[in-house]
């Protein structure tokens, strides 16, 4: 909470009014609908203004330009998706045994609009529009309290300029026009081809940066206690000495441990034996998959979801232009993706699964750009530079001031920071050994998952194309969709 929240705060407490924004009768609906009518009458509407389709006897010839979402309709699905405040650390600093519990395991102290594993927010959205593709960039801590301090606390305060410029702020054009492809398989699919990323309408696509949260998850595993710390093996290579030779040395020295090792020990004999790791507590790093990284860009989604429900226009959650197809940018080809910097792999011993046998793509570059090479010189390089988010000056737990912001009292913020166990040196140690362990052996950093994991979905709002729902659809399906313009642009009452 910024400082201006904790003034609202104290005001209200103490009976004074809170400051109040004259809205836009769609801004003022917007904060009146109620949660659970939104989940009851959420559908997906996939006809935007402005498209005809032919279904024989049901077919619709529009009489409509293509009608794209206004800057403060946009501004409104930008910012839910974005940042809301700050994160408190409400978990345990000693064990029930009287031992030191992790205190360090988040990668950000600034909170989002959706739950994200370690609140690493590794979800990035880019969005579509007639204007281009945007990326919607991630606040740093201190960019979320400068917001926060210009800004009314309360997002039902803000005026329609302030809900523009807080959308503007996150907003980094990359190209002039949509994200396109031909419209075939296998690129879109099915009725996707006719109604998908239309002209007109907006859409958000996620990707999920795994490379740092991976990261995370490597040094938050090796910093368990003794006897508990995981064996991290590497489920896509069975062992394979190079000679007769190399064969009887490694039987004769890890004979007692190979029955407990099914899969290639990352690092596993020399750790096993002085104790830092478990063998019967094995991580196979192709299960691991991302880490469960990828989640909160679904999360991101439903809610955007919802609130393109609680706004009245048509939302649809679909599939988009295909991976890997759409990381690449080939305007020969009238391939006009992200335009990912791809590395090559390199395929040890034998041809490893899928995705350690195909290229990686690692970012875009001056716009989003992988923890891994070639933006690092080194996966040594890449797990300081966590360990530098995470505990760094300008760190999750290095900026003192906002680590506090949630707390009622700082002495108790400054009370976590003197208790915290950070990672001890041994778990920097390990995470580094399998990080290079990974990109020595398969030229790719991650190589079990992609350092962009793409979700294969997107989701699409537009405007409705009215005529159709009214000359087919029951009038209670398109409710709110049917005031929407009369809320929103002074259209009339709206209503169906």
């Amino acid at each position: 909470m910024s400082d201006q929240a904790e003034v609202v705060d104290e005001q209200v407490a103490e009976g004074q009014a809170a400051p109040t924004t004259e809205h836009s009768a769609g801004l003022a609906d917007l904060f009146e609908v109620p949660l659970m009518s939104v989940l009851n009458s959420r559908r997906t509407r996939r006809i935007a203004r402005g498209t005809s389709i032919k279904s024989g006897q049901i077919s619709h010839e529009s009489q409509n330009q293509p009608e794209p979402l206004t800057k403060l309709e946009e501004a409104v699905l930008i910012v839910a998706s974005g940042t809301t405040g700050f994160v408190m650390h409400d978990g345990p600093l000693q064990t029930p045994a009287g031992g030191t519990e992790l205190g360090t395991p988040f990668v950000k102290v600034a909170g989002r609009s959706a739950p994200s594993p370690d609140n690493a927010q590794a979800a990035v959205l880019f969005m579509l529009n007639d204007e281009g593709t945007w990326l919607l960039k991630r606040l740093s801590s201190r960019e979320a309290v400068e917001l926060y301090r210009e800004m009314p606390p309360r997002w039902k305060d803000w005026s329609e300029s302030d809900w523009i410029a807080a959308a503007d702020l996150v907003k980094v054009k990359v190209y002039d026009k949509r994200l396109e492809f031909p419209r075939e398989w296998p690129y879109y699919i099915g009725w996707n081809k006719q109604i998908s990323n239309v002209p007109g309408s907006t859409v958000f696509t996620p990707l999920v940066d795994c490379t740092y949260q991976y990261i995370n998850a490597f040094l938050i595993l090796a910093s368990e206690p003794d006897g508990q710390r995981s064996l991290f093996v590497d489920d896509f290579r069975t062992f394979h000495p190079k000679t007769l030779q190399d064969w009887v040395a490694w039987v004769a020295s890890n004979l007692k441990l190979a029955p407990k090792i099914p899969y290639h020990p990352i690092g596993g004999i020399k750790r096993v034996r002085s104790g830092f790791v478990n063998p019967d507590n094995v991580v196979p790093l192709g299960l691991a998959r991302t880490f469960r990284t990828d989640h909160d860009s679904f999360f991101l989604l439903q809610n955007l979801n919802l609130v393109g429900e609680a706004l009245g226009v048509g939302g649809w959650i679909h599939a988009s232009i295909f991976p890997p197809y759409i990381m690449q940018r080939r305007p020969e080809k009238g391939w006009y993706g992200y335009g990912f910097r791809e590395q090559q792999p390199k395929n040890p011993y034998r041809w490893p699964p899928l995705p350690a046998s195909q290229p990686n793509y690692v970012g875009i570059d001056g716009f989003l750009e992988g923890l891994c090479p070639p933006y690092v010189k080194s996966m040594d390089e890449a797990v300081d530079k966590v360990m530098e988010m995470k505990l760094g000056a300008a760190g999750c737990y290095g900026e003192k001031d906002i680590f506090a912001k949630p707390y009622k009292d700082s002495a108790h913020a400054s009370e976590y920071l003197r208790l915290m166990e950070p990672h001890s040196p041994r778990a920097i140690d390990y995470a580094k050994e399998i990080c290079n362990y990974i990109y020595d052996t398969y030229g790719r950093f991650p190589a079990h998952t992609n350092a962009f994991y793409n979700p294969g979905i997107w989701i699409q709002f537009s405007h409705l194309e009215m005529e159709y729902y009214e000359k087919f659809a029951q009038p209670w399906y398109y409710v709110r969709q049917a005031a929407h313009d009369g809320l929103w642009h002074g259209n009339g009452a709206g209503g169906p």
